[in-house]
């Protein structure tokens, strides 16, 4: 008969279940100590990965593999264990008769969550399961607490999320996640190093905040005596380089930006930035295109993904929407008609006090971006929205930008980049004066910088856990970054 697992089932007087176990464990370690055994291991060479070890079966061939225990149990004199490492589980069969009175005793001191380490030969149980007779057997690391949920996997999300290593101990899927995203942003760099483009970094603290409109973290050093900023964005620095001379540059960081948090928004974000000398906005869109559906490709033979139960195909090109017709169509008047900007704003419930280029944006972000499954890149945004964008040559009255949709999110946003110092620094007065977010005064570095000539370029940045979201299928941006930000628990 299968035996239940070795926690102990009974409860000393007056303690509560969770005591208990916990103090069942100390006593397991004190066993183990009292045996000469070094209950926190060492180094144990020789280990292979347990998935494709498994996968790789060969009739009698000795491996060596460690991992954590994650089932037990009894037929007869016959025990089995679980064990798993990240690459996948497979079982141990261990028998006096074979592991000796030594390894026996050790044995009878393990609970579900220690790290061992074990030698022995392979062999197909009566099931036909993959299993390793345990010839030698080593604790690396004992486990004082009992694994989650009584070791039936871990489901509440907010323990998950605040516990993270409980959450890659119990649910397999999201290992998976983790190595898939390692994979994605691994090949992402190669595919753009193959390319001709250079990875850089630039500072992540900043004296002037700048490159998007966001509000920002503020901190100060010290010795220095100065406020600094996290950047929310590190497009001026990577157009410094264009100035400099680096053509093809691009970097894949984090950004920090003190809003809200949500399924999609964490303060704390990775990003790519890129840019490109002498290209444009439609080089950018060529650039996404290719990128997207060759990371697509990685883990399924086309590029049609799934997201949330729907399908979406990246195989290129994608359709181009102008922003003022989508405006238009889902409105029914104008962007530039600011009363009746206002009034619909007033309508939806929208904050209709600010300036109308933000008014009108919340409008368009609250009636069309609901219907952009995309993909689809919107194409030519307003002037007033784009301080860092050049203008189109065939409509003053926007520029060369686009913004990326899939499944109703913003993916990518990139610009014909705005390589003019008058004009820019004109701009940026506008800006300025306007108060908006992350325009704490004038970058007069950046603009000298401008003064001695930048080309012109196309730049784009690219949400990386947004990417990361959609080619793993996972609904929240916080199932695909290791620690989210969380409220304090006090």
């Amino acid at each position: 008969m299968t035996q239940p697992s070795p926690e102990p089932q009974e409860e000393s007087k007056g303690r509560r279940p969770e005591e208990q176990l916990l103090a069942d464990r100390r006593t397991h370690l004190d066993a183990m100590k009292g045996q000469g055994v070094d209950p926190w291991g060492g180094r144990f060479d020789g280990t292979v990965p347990i998935g494709p070890a498994a996968a790789d079966y060969a009739e009698g061939r000795v491996l060596t593999v460690a991992g954590r225990v994650t089932g037990r149990r009894q037929f007869g004199k016959a025990n089995f264990l679980d064990l798993r490492d990240w690459t996948g589980k497979i079982q141990l069969y261990v028998k006096k008769d074979i592991l000796g009175d030594a390894g026996m005793a050790l044995f009878q001191h393990l609970d579900l969550g220690d790290l061992i380490g074990v030698r022995g030969k392979l062999f197909k149980t009566r099931t036909g399961e993959t299993s390793v007779e345990v010839q030698e057997l080593r604790v690396l690391a004992k486990s004082l607490r009992p694994l989650p949920e009584k070791w039936h996997g871990l489901t509440n999300v907010e323990t998950r999320y605040r516990q993270r290593y409980l959450d890659l101990i119990a649910n397999p899927e999201v290992m998976e996640t983790f190595r898939r995203r390692s994979q994605l942003v691994a090949e992402w760099r190669r595919w753009l190093t193959e390319r001709g483009y250079v990875e850089v970094e630039t500072p992540m603290m900043q004296p002037i905040p700048g490159g998007a409109a966001a509000k920002p973290f503020v901190t100060h050093h010290n010795a220095l005596d100065m406020e600094l900023f996290l950047r929310i964005a590190p497009e001026l620095y990577l157009k410094r380089l264009l100035v400099g001379g680096m053509e093809k540059v691009f970097e894949i960081n984090r950004n920090f930006r003190n809003e809200g948090i949500s399924p999609r928004h964490n303060p704390e974000f990775s990003m790519m930035e890129l840019y490109h000398a002498y290209s444009d906005y439609r080089g950018m869109m060529e650039l996404t295109e290719g990128l997207l559906s060759h990371l697509a490709t990685l883990h399924r033979p086309t590029a049609t993904i799934t997201f949330d139960g729907n399908a979406y195909d990246l195989t290129p090109p994608w359709p181009r929407r102008k922003y003022l017709d989508l405006f238009q169509e889902k409105a029914g008047f104008d962007w530039f008609d600011g009363a009746k900007v206002k009034e619909k704003a007033r309508a939806l419930g929208l904050d209709a006090g600010r300036a109308h280029e933000q008014v009108a944006n919340d409008v368009f972000e609250h009636l069309v971006e609901r219907d952009l499954t995309g993909p689809v890149f919107v194409i030519d945004y307003p002037v007033e929205l784009s301080p860092l964008t050049k203008r189109s040559p065939s409509d003053p009255r926007v520029v060369e930008r686009f913004e990326l949709y899939i499944a109703n999110m913003e993916i990518a946003n990139a610009y014909t980049e705005l390589n003019d110092p008058i004009e820019q620094r004109e701009r940026f007065e506008r800006q300025l004066k306007a108060k908006e977010e992350g325009m704490e005064r004038i970058d007069e570095d950046f603009l000298v910088a401008q003064e001695h000539g930048m080309p012109p370029a196309g730049g784009i940045g690219i949400g990386v856990d947004r990417v990361v979201m959609l080619l793993t299928d996972s609904r929240s941006i916080r199932d695909v970054i290791l620690f989210p930000l969380m409220r304090r628990q006090d």
